[in-house]
């Protein structure tokens, strides 16, 4: 199985990668960046490409002759989207549209994976909790927009094209390598440096308020392996456990893991401009078809998660 991988150096690439890897598969990673990643295998091909280049991917596609293509590349984070929407459209739209043309083109029989996101759905009546995926589109910030169209844009190729297009809607998820710009990889940052005393014993949250949908990033990627492997093509498959937690559950469930007492603050600048108060996903779609259950629990990610930073800031310090 030739595989053909985008954003592989990123926090959900990386673990596919591994996932890819460890079933057999032939991996040829995309990033912009040459620099080699240490957790990636020595067994991916690595190619240095920018996917807003319609001719590179033309060429990238001809080259490699994918049987899947996993379409991980995208700016994922929201509050930099608020604050440069256009590179955010830019950044997430374009790649995706030249991949899709150049298949079209090519007239190829590869299966394509494309991630969209929950935020999608924008803010969701608790009445219609959980969301599925015949939820009404309403994003309420730039990044949501951009996976609208990169979800609109698969639909559109498959209806026009009988391009073999896959679909995901991923709800949040968390696990080792996630940047800190994101919650649980923050808090669990926080902690690791105030635990080797870098830090003052202060904590700097956003909105503890909100409840979101949390899957381990082993999980999420198993589950696009699984979807490119069974989904039908022209669907969409959320993804996430079904339960919806705090961020002041996940804030005490990390403080639980240290022996550290630790005082809590409220930063105005980690607070959105629009936020949507609780989302969480029905899964039963993904579930039936492909038999996919989630394998860790929300404690033993969040865990691995401040492990992983303990493990991360030691090394820095050494």
């Amino acid at each position: 199985m030739r595989v053909l991988l985008t954003g592989i150096t990123g926090f959900a690439g990386g673990h596919l990668a591994q996932e890819l890897i460890e079933q057999g598969a032939t991996v040829f990673g995309i990033d912009r960046s040459s620099k080699k990643q240490k957790h990636l295998s020595d067994e991916i091909e690595l190619i240095t490409a920018d996917l807003r280049d319609l001719e590179m991917v033309q060429c990238l596609v001809k080259r490699v002759q994918p049987d899947i293509i996993y379409h991980l590349a995208a700016q994922a984070f929201v509050p930099k989207a608020w604050q440069d929407p256009w590179a955010t459209l830019e950044n997430n739209i374009r790649p995706q549209l030249n991949i899709l043309q150049s298949m079209a083109q090519q007239q190829s029989n590869a299966r394509i994976l494309l991630v969209a996101s929950d935020q999608v759905y924008g803010p969701v009546h608790p009445d219609y909790l959980p969301v599925d995926e015949q939820t009404p589109l309403q994003p309420n910030n730039p990044y949501g927009v951009s996976k609208v169209t990169q979800d609109m844009l698969g639909l559109q190729y498959y209806l026009s094209h009988n391009l073999n297009v896959l679909r995901v809607r991923p709800f949040n998820h968390i696990g080792s390598r996630q940047s800190p710009f994101f919650v649980a990889s923050n808090f669990a940052k926080q902690i690791a440096e105030i635990e080797l005393g870098l830090s003052p014993a202060v904590m700097y949250v956003g909105n503890l308020e909100a409840k979101r949908d949390f899957t381990n990033v082993k999980d999420v990627v198993r589950a696009y392996t699984l979807v490119a492997q069974h989904g039908q093509p022209g669907e969409v498959y959320n993804i996430g456990t079904g339960q919806a937690y705090s961020i002041q559950y996940l804030l005490d469930v990390l403080l639980g893991f240290s022996q550290r007492q630790i005082e809590i603050k409220q930063d105005p600048a980690r607070m959105r401009p629009s936020d949507v108060a609780i989302i969480y996903a029905d899964n039963n779609k993904l579930k039936e078809t492909t038999g996919w259950q989630p394998v860790y629990s929300f404690e033993e990610s969040l865990r691995q998660v401040l492990d992983d930073w303990r493990g991360r800031v030691g090394m820095q310090t050494s």
